[in-house]
């Protein structure tokens, strides 16, 4: 129960200092809105659908450009212990690309691939891929050297000590990855929905700030901070299970 307020008492903190701050006017309702305004405004568009319909599309590419980063994370940390001599062939280009923040390759991706989802999905793959890629490749490389032993005293080929050695040993790790990449994609989706996007939660952002919505853009903000949550929840409970049946 303890913890249960000390994880809600901030929140409620931070709702009164709002609801205090707007009713004594110390800014105007332009910069920021009542909690009954930003209410009134959430209920409108639930009824509406058009919040449903934002969050759907949003979510759709956070999970696509999310499971293609997973992927490339999965090829390449596996390519990297079957295949030792690859790494000295693309990790320096890796480095470079980790250093590069996504949103600076906006320009050329709208050059290259149009205003399509292509470019949105490729944003948001680059902002998750590095976190998920790293601590894969440092659970495999970190794997107790005592336990490869066993298995190749058994007679384990590089892929099955793979499958049935490192990956165990290295999920801690790589659930963390998941956790910290599904984090940047979110953080990625009001970028890569600045490419003439009509839909989404940062579409709904950047559309809410030039019409003067202060009330909407409150809104998406604390609409993609719920998805986060939630979603990092899940990604909890499933590091939980999986970790309990592993041991």
């Amino acid at each position: 129960m303890k913890g249960k307020i000390r994880l809600v008492l901030p929140f409620v903190l931070v709702f009164l200092l709002w609801a205090w701050a707007s009713a004594e006017g110390i800014w105007s309702s332009y910069i920021l809105p009542s909690p009954g305004r930003v209410w009134d405004t959430f209920l409108h568009m639930v009824r509406n659908g058009e919040l449903v319909r934002h969050i759907l599309i949003s979510l759709r590419r956070i999970l696509t450009g999310f499971f293609w980063a997973f992927l490339a994370s999965c090829l390449l940390a596996s390519l990297n212990l079957l295949f030792p001599r690859l790494r000295d062939c693309y990790g320096g280009l890796l480095e470079v690309f980790r250093h590069v923040p996504p949103l600076s390759l906006i320009p050329l991706l709208i050059l290259w691939f149009g205003i399509g989802e292509l470019p949105k999905t490729i944003i948001i793959v680059l902002a998750s891929f590095f976190p998920m890629y790293l601590n894969m490749d440092d659970g495999f490389r970190r794997c107790d050297r005592k336990l490869l032993e066993v298995g190749q005293m058994l007679g384990f080929s590089p892929w099955k000590a793979l499958w049935k050695i490192r990956l165990p040993a290295a999920l801690p790790g790589i659930l963390t990855g998941l956790r910290v990449g599904m984090g940047y994609s979110l953080r990625a989706i009001i970028g890569a929905e600045m490419i003439a996007a009509d839909s989404g939660l940062g579409y709904l952002i950047l559309d809410a700030q030039a019409m003067s919505r202060s009330d909407k853009v409150f809104i998406g903000i604390l609409t993609i901070g719920a998805l986060g949550l939630l979603l990092d929840g899940i990604f909890a409970a499933v590091e939980r299970r999986l970790l309990r049946w592993m041991h």
